[in-house]
């Protein structure tokens, strides 16, 4: 076999019908080869010629010719070209599609990534026909730059892109969810909690499904984005002339879009959201950086700090004060068409219930400082005065010796405290900042029975394992206690329902109730469906709290019982507020008679109208009411 190859010349129509069928985007003949060979996958999967050192192209019929390849070699060369040009001969059309399709979609993926919105509700074929000026600067910068340096800033621009896009993406999740934006400071450690709950709602095999395929979705956006974005860089280079006069007019466009503010369905047709985007989160940080700081210098002065123990809470010696958390439960519950009928009911019934028992109630509203989740940040904003907003903030303050509301009843000496916490499944060091004598977390109440869902076991079994554990047995001084009730966490289903308190043993009695339940993928279907158990979770929580201050309470009984924030917004709604209930019960009406100036609604349903107060200012009023009022000109430094 020579160690070379030629053709003859076609004839003009053959060799016209073989440069149309070339993609768009195919290199001119005198390109690098091995550098096109690397950077441009696309043309030799679509039978371009590809030219290796040992080789030269016949300028006049374009075929590959062997200048120092053994037999093997060119043998080899020439069955690619032969192929290559077979399959472009046989399907031109599909060649020429397949080329044009993937340059699309490289644009498309790109403008995407540019034009991407991080709030939900933006989320409108408008947003997307916008010109983004960012692409056009892009594309000038690309057009400057040379080729070995081009190719590498375009691939690093489209992995900018795709984690730019990344971030957008949870910043719309953590909205629906959270009602605000993603923190890229400290709310990764929230993705892991995100996990944990998706594991307790679709179990442990769809959620690591879930998570592979998360990872390789972002993954996949940050190869195709990249790719794309070199696409589209080495097609401009090619096209130096119309790439450039492309750039200038859609350059004209955006300057003369943006002074006179056309608009395409009320949204800008000049858009700069990416860059706009940018800012805002370097912002953001700075802006957390400063908060962290200022926060810990706030937290660190305490009027209370000072305060013995002997001149706080007098107003309560010698009774069992409960602090009751209620899981989800917001001014949705009471308000919301589809939810307030039942819960309503259940607050009028059991105001009733519970005067009947000789107690009495008033009710007020507060405004959580978390929206849909973290629930810690409320029971935080609640105890220690502090509006405690953000992760960062909860281990500022968790970390310092602020004064908790809890640890002031500690302070005092003359209560035991102590916390039930159904939904601590490991070590919780925060109990320390909190001032818990004891704390009985999901492995110390001795439930064994089923979980329903993200909840370790039913509100009922938690109070009647705080009777068992401590509130029914003697004491020598009476009983503080921090309870949090879990049955009304979402996904709210499976929910279970309330039984005789004989039969709670040690939890095996809810296996039947836990298979007769709803199943969390079906409920979450339909977004009615959702607010309705919703309802009936929170009912579920009012009806046994209320039955449990029937059976086990007495006249030194003192019950503060609130939500710590509102239902994500699939229930609550887009936009909906942060408000919570708030209620305080006690048998002795000179306990009441103390918070008389607060001018809360009597009975458990604060009504719409009745007084509303931040979360973090409850502890100093509750300290004052029961208590002296320190001067507060001159606060304590906390250590």
């Amino acid at each position: 076999m020579s160690h070379s190859t030629s053709s003859g010349r076609l004839p003009q129509e053959e060799r016209n019908s073989a440069t149309e069928v070339l993609p768009p985007d195919r290199p001119p003949e005198h390109a690098p080869d091995a550098a096109r060979a690397a950077t441009e996958p696309d043309t030799a999967a679509s039978g371009g010629a590809a030219t290796d050192p040992a080789t030269a192209t016949d300028p006049a019929t374009g075929t590959a010719t062997a200048t120092g390849a053994g037999p093997a070699a060119t043998d080899s060369l020439s069955a690619a070209a032969g192929a290559g040009a077979g399959r472009r001969e046989r399907h031109p059309v599909a060649v020429r599609a397949g080329a044009w399709t993937t340059t699309v979609l490289a644009g498309a993926l790109v403008l995407v990534t540019l034009l991407l919105p991080n709030d939900p509700a933006r989320l409108t074929p408008a947003e997307f026909l916008r010109v983004p000026v960012e692409g056009i600067a892009g594309a000038a910068l690309l057009l400057l730059l040379p080729q070995k340096v081009r190719r590498a800033a375009a691939a690093l621009a489209g992995v900018a892109l795709a984690l730019l896009a990344v971030l957008d993406l949870l910043d719309i999740g953590f909205d629906e969810v959270l009602g605000r934006g993603f923190n890229v400071v400290f709310d990764w450690v929230l993705l892991g909690d995100g996990a944990s709950f998706l594991q307790d709602s679709i179990g442990r095999a769809g959620a690591i499904g879930v998570e592979i395929g998360a990872v390789v979705l972002v993954l996949a956006l940050l190869v195709l984005t990249a790719l794309a974005v070199v696409r589209l860089s080495n097609l401009m280079a090619r096209h130096g002339a119309t790439a450039a006069g492309a750039t200038l007019v859609l350059g004209t466009v955006w300057v003369l879009s943006a002074a006179l503010g056309l608009r395409i369905a009320g949204t800008p047709v000049a858009a700069r959201s990416t860059s706009d985007l940018v800012q805002a989160r370097m912002d953001g940080v700075s802006a957390t950086l400063k908060d962290e700081r200022a926060f810990a210098e706030e937290a660190a002065t305490d009027p209370y700090h000072g305060v013995p123990g002997s001149r706080l809470l007098t107003g309560l010696r010698g009774k069992d004060v409960i602090f009751t958390f209620i899981e989800s439960y917001g001014r949705s519950a009471i308000q919301d068409p589809l939810t307030a009928p039942g819960v309503d009911a259940v607050l009028a019934k059991g105001t009733e219930r519970l005067r009947a028992a000789g107690y009495s109630a008033r009710s007020g509203w507060l405004t959580s400082a978390t929206y849909g989740g973290s629930s810690w940040l409320g029971h935080s904003t609640f105890l220690s005065g502090l509006w405690i907003d953000n992760q960062q903030r909860y281990r500022t303050v968790t970390a310092g010796d602020h004064l908790s509301l809890t640890k002031a009843f500690r302070r005092t000496g003359a209560w035991r405290t102590v916390g039930i916490m159904p939904g601590v499944t490991k070590s919780w060091p925060e109990a320390t900042f909190y001032g818990l004598d004891h704390v009985y977390d999901s492995r110390e109440l001795g439930y064994r029975g089923p979980k329903f869902s993200w909840s370790t076991m039913p509100d009922q079994y938690s109070l009647a394992a705080f009777e068992r554990l401590e509130h029914g047995r003697p004491h020598d001084k009476p009983l503080m206690s921090e309870i949090i009730l879990t049955s009304s966490h979402n996904p709210w289903a499976p929910l279970p329902r309330t039984i005789d308190w004989n039969r709670v043993g040690d939890g095996s009695v809810y296996r039947s109730i836990e298979k007769a339940g709803k199943n969390p993928v079906d409920v979450w279907q339909q977004t009615d469906r959702v607010r309705t158990e919703y309802g009936k979770s929170v009912q579920y929580s009012l009806n046994t709290l209320i039955s449990y201050v029937e059976k086990y309470g007495d006249k030194n009984t003192v019950l503060v019982f609130l939500g710590d924030h509102q239902p994500v917004a699939k229930v609550s709604g887009d936009h909906a507020g942060r408000d919570v209930p708030v209620t305080l019960v006690a048998h002795d009406p000179a306990v009441l008679k103390r918070i008389s100036g607060w001018h809360w609604t009597p009975g458990l349903n604060p009504g719409r109208t009745g007084p509303v107060w931040r979360m973090d200012a409850f502890r100093d009023r509750f300290l004052k009411a029961y208590g002296p009022h320190p001067d507060s000109a001159a606060p304590s430094p906390a250590r």
